[in-house]
């Protein structure tokens, strides 16, 4: 790209994997905590909460629980940020109260087939 481009960069915002293993290795209990951490951001959706009887129980996109080569985890969308500060402020002191090992990826969904 030609140094004086007007074309700005745009990234996808980054995917931060909570691991349900703890620094020290550990597997973190109770086995369900992935479930219950999800659940409770279930609310955070693009669009914001929805009522009424199109409603329906479902995890949000920014934080959904994974099981990742045999390890539970948190999938959190960094659009999270964006959204509601204090519910990415919750999902990240989550993981650091509990001593459980965060690293950014991104999730790419097995291909069928594969």
């Amino acid at each position: 790209m030609p140094a004086n481009s007007n074309h700005k960069s745009v990234s996808k915002p980054s995917e931060l994997f909570i691991q349900g293993i703890t620094l020290d290795g550990r597997t973190f209990r109770p086995s369900d905590w992935a479930e219950r951490l999800a659940g409770a951001m279930s609310c955070f959706r693009p669009g914001g909460v929805q009522g009424g009887i199109g409603a329906y129980i479902g995890y949000s996109p920014y934080c959904v629980p994974r099981v990742i080569n045999g390890v539970k985890c948190v999938i959190v969308n960094e659009a999270l940020k964006g959204i509601e500060p204090m519910a990415w402020d919750f999902v990240m002191n989550f993981a650091r109260d509990n001593g459980l090992q965060v690293v950014e990826a991104c999730y790419l969904p097995e291909q069928p087939g594969s």
